[in-house]
Parts: C-alpha cells; structure tokens; sequence
C-alpha cells in the first residue's frame, strides 16, 4: 500500500515538473520570438508621465518597482506634460534620481509638451531627447488667485471670516491681497524658483547664471532647447530607447516593459463626452505650480 501511495506521488511530482517546464520553454520561445532575447536583465521599461502632474504615487510606485527588478536594465520616461503641482512634481524628481543611483541609466523622452513640472522632472534622468518641435522650458513658478470683492458686492454677498493667524486667510477670492501678503507669497514662490533653477543646473551640470538666463517662464522648441544645452539630443522615443540600450549596455532593440495603462477621468472627460480638461489651478486653487498656460492650445 505504501509503495503504491509513494508511486501516485512520484507521478504527480514528474506530471507537475513537466508541466511547468512545458510553460517555461513557452515563455522563454515567446520572450526571444518578441525580439528581446531570454527575458532576464534584458529589458528596457518605458514609463509615461501624461498631462497635468497632480499626484506622484503611481509613477513613483511603477519607477520603484522598475528599480527593484532585477531584469530591468534601463528606463526611459515618456514625459507628456504642462507641468503642474510643485510637490508630486519634485516627488517623481526624486524617485527617477534614486532609480539613478540604483546603477540603472535613466533616459528622459520629451513628447508633445514637456514643459515647466515636466521639464523638470526630466532633468532628473541622464540623457533627455525631444523632438524638434517638442514645446518645452517654461522653467517658472505661477500661484493665481482670483479677486472677487467687486462682483460679490454687487450681488449683495458679504463673507464673514474668523481666523486664528494673521495670514490664515491668505488668498481669500472676497477681499483685495495686502501688500505684504504679496511680499509673503513672492518670497515663497522665489523660493521655489530657485529650488527649479538649482535642479535644471545640477541635472544640466550647468552654472546657475546659465540656467537663470533661459529661465523666465519662455517656451522653446526643442531645437532650440538643444542650442540652450537643456536637451542632449533630437529624437523621439525610439531614439530615447535606443540611447537607454546603450547606456545599460543592451543590443539598439531590446525587449520593453511596456508602460502601464492608467485609468483617467480627464481622459474620459475629454475623449469620451468631449469636455475641456481643467487647469490644474482651477483644481488646487492658490497651488503653486510649476505649468505654462500653452497646454490649453490642444
């Protein structure tokens, strides 16, 4: 009985093995048919940063993740963007210079617009292509806020506001801002400022009297951005994957970790019911953002 038992579990065992090696064999065949080669530490995986950055944690988790991987080799980021909210902006800087000092080669891929946030989270990465007619700079810091005293008053609206804090109702859209409630926000936008003139010198490995020159919130194309040194080179995304082979040491077409596909409701808005995206102020008003105003020129 026991060796009857012990040859059902001997059966199961090789049926199981071969089973798996079956999928195995299909998988590696699959990966080199792709054109990648055996999968492991021959990868290049493509991230993609679109539209308004207002939020960091899932490209920071995918550029995480893509760090921890032992089969991924190199990244390049898709960058597709007006800018946005400072902090996810400088979150992102972050988590693409971490992935940078794991020892794998970041390359930066400027698509439509990468512009003000999106160019500074490129500037991150080693090398940063874009094409000719890429829109980006904009290397700048904008807070609005909206004065509505005058329009209030005529349709007889009056707020009544009790604070603890002098400042506690800065911004406030029903009163006029006070001299030195502008001193106060242009020194924090100053701040900022010099923080993205500080990260565009270090990414560029530029003086900071260069990178002051350039940047007064203009637009540039990216063959000018190229004449600016704020760009290694003119190419699109198959020349940014190209570059990123060659930094990690990879054949020009490796395989891809192709970028993930993000649910998106501005998306949806926009290609689905056909209404206008919102500016990123009119979400988080009184943010300081690092935007130019040219995405709405869809």
């Amino acid at each position: 009985m026991g060796s009857r038992r012990r040859t059902v579990f001997v059966a199961l065992g090789v049926t199981v093995g071969v089973i798996g090696l079956f999928f195995l064999t299909v998988w590696v065949l699959m990966s080199v048919l792709e054109g990648g080669g055996f999968p492991v530490g021959q990868k290049v995986a493509v991230v993609e940063l679109e539209g308004i950055i207002v939020q960091a944690e899932p490209i920071v988790r995918e550029l995480n993740e893509h760090r921890e991987n032992p089969s991924v080799r190199a990244v390049v980021i898709r960058v597709n963007s007006p800018g946005g909210v400072v902090a996810p902006t400088q979150e992102i800087y972050s988590a693409i210079q971490r992935l940078r000092k794991s020892g794998k080669p970041v390359v930066a891929s400027l698509g439509s617009v990468a512009a003000s946030g999106g160019y500074y989270v490129a500037t991150a990465a080693d090398r940063i292509y874009a094409n000719p007619g890429t829109l980006t700079g904009s290397i700048g810091v904008i807070m609005q806020v909206a004065n509505m005293e005058g329009l209030l008053k005529k349709v007889g609206v009056d707020f009544v506001v009790v604070k603890a804090g002098q400042y506690k109702d800065i911004g406030n859209f029903a009163r006029a801002m006070t001299p030195e409630e502008r001193r106060m926000l242009q020194s924090l936008l100053d701040d900022v400022y010099d923080q993205f003139v500080d990260a565009v010198a270090r990414g560029r490995k530029l003086d900071k009297a260069t990178v002051e020159s350039f940047a007064d919130g203009r637009v540039v194309s990216g063959q000018q951005a190229m004449q600016l040194k704020m760009i290694d080179a003119l190419g699109g995304l198959d020349e940014a994957i190209e570059g990123a082979a060659t930094l990690a040491g990879l054949p020009p077409k490796p395989r891809l970790i192709l970028p993930r596909k993000r649910f998106s409701l501005s998306d949806l808005l926009k290609d689905q019911l056909g209404l206008p995206l919102l500016d990123a102020r009119q979400l988080f008003p009184g943010f300081p953002a690092f935007k130019t105003p040219l995405y709405l020129m869809d």
